[in-house]
């Protein structure tokens, strides 16, 4: 019934979206929200009604759990907010020329396979919306999308991608077809492709690398923008209606946004009729902007009109705090990891990935894997230090937020 009733939301969705027609989509979504408690009520007894939908996209994750940790970081991320965009807009007009798709392309791909996305186990290919597939061991495939008028769009949704299969390509043999032969879980899965596409790839290091091959590639749009201000525009921070094009420091305040919003639907809080009001009112208080309508708010996001409502928004925060946390760990038994990237060697830091997480599959759930190679539970510290850190040089902020 679930399955059914999300092909024919998500095939109702696909024209409520751009008719801006929330209320076409108000059956299908109380009709899902009923759906989410029904199939959280097989797993009672719980403390709280999302923690069955929590719990299968990562495993050990709670309610409460995520409430603490959210909101440490939300504390932590307005002042940041703030502060940045209380100064003039970072210059991006350099990413926003004409890039050619067979250049962007080929740069995408080379930057990968440096990276450690092992081709000869997988192939990169056009999409609408980039992802992962795995059909084997030796077959994990990506997808990318190209904005010939955005040169960021397809290089960091390739890089992206490949973080996800460099993790499946690193999954032990011994564990290709059985249960354990896969990532644990969806946030430590997308830890890996933050980690590369956001920490890595977004850093200064990274660039004083492949900076140069790129102003080759694209030498009239490029030949006059020094390296300096191409990683100021690739790591733009600004206020923003939509999820997926917020930046690094913006972009969680979308998701608590989310979370906070399908637990309110699933305590029976907020009703689906007032939902487009609260979004609104949601996006005001925590990012200083409003959607003029719905099909910028409450109907961007695909997840709550195909699947549940509660236990998918979570992940996307939970990877990127433990990014930074899996990446520090990295440091302490290898400080010279940056000078590496800014040579273009990035062995030794995919080497620690794959001993200390790739390789382990799904064999420990994901808090023992957290613990295990990082020494301490997931924590939130890494992750505010490396944001205020990176940011608080970007944007010369006080030290108070650096």
């Amino acid at each position: 019934r679930a399955s059914a009733h999300g092909s024919a939301s998500y095939q109702e969705w696909t024209r409520a979206r751009p008719a801006n027609d929330f209320n076409s989509m108000a059956p299908y979504l109380e009709k899902t929200l009923e759906l989410s408690r029904e199939y959280a009520e097989f797993f009672a007894p719980y403390t709280h009604i999302a923690d069955p939908l929590i719990d299968d996209a990562d495993e050990g994750m709670t309610t409460a759990l995520l409430r603490k940790l959210f909101g440490e970081l939300k504390r932590g991320l307005l002042p940041l907010v703030d502060a940045i965009c209380d100064q003039p807009e970072a210059d991006d007009s350099c990413l926003r020329q004409e890039f050619a798709q067979a250049g962007q392309l080929e740069f995408a791909s080379n930057a990968a396979a440096q990276l450690g996305y092992d081709f000869a186990r997988g192939r990169l290919d056009l999409t609408h919306h980039p992802f992962c597939t795995k059909f084997s061991d030796g077959d994990v495939r990506i997808t990318t999308r190209v904005n010939t008028r955005d040169l960021g769009d397809a290089l960091f949704s390739t890089l992206h991608e490949a973080g996800h299969a460099m993790y499946e390509q690193g999954v032990a043999t011994a564990l290709a077809g059985t249960p354990l032969g896969g990532g644990v879980s969806a946030g430590v899965h997308e830890s890996q492709s933050r980690l590369w596409e956001n920490i890595v790839a977004r850093s200064f290091g990274f660039w004083q690398h492949f900076y140069p091959p790129l102003q080759r590639a694209f030498a009239d749009q490029l030949a006059g923008v020094p390296p300096q201000a191409f990683h100021r525009a690739i790591n733009k921070v600004a206020r923003s209606l939509i999820r997926t094009d917020a930046d690094e420091v913006t972009y969680n305040l979308h998701v608590m946004l989310r979370f906070d919003l399908e637990l309110r639907m699933l305590e029976g809080k907020l009703a689906i009729k007032d939902l487009p009001q609260a979004w609104r009112a949601g996006m005001k208080a925590d990012l200083r902007v409003a959607p003029p309508d719905d099909r910028d708010g409450c109907l961007q996001d695909v997840h709550w009109y195909s699947g549940t409502i509660g236990g998918a928004f979570h992940s996307y925060t939970i990877g990127n705090i433990l990014a930074a946390q899996f990446y520090a760990a990295a440091l302490t038994p290898h400080p010279e990891i940056p000078g590496e990237i800014a040579r273009g060697e990035f062995g030794t830091l995919h080497a620690w990935l794959r001993d200390n997480i790739y390789r382990h599959g799904s064999k420990f759930p994901p808090n023992e894997l957290v613990k295990r190679s990082t020494g301490s539970a997931m924590s939130m510290k890494p992750y505010l230090g490396y944001l205020r850190d990176k940011y608080g040089a970007l944007y010369r902020l006080p030290a108070a937020l650096n």
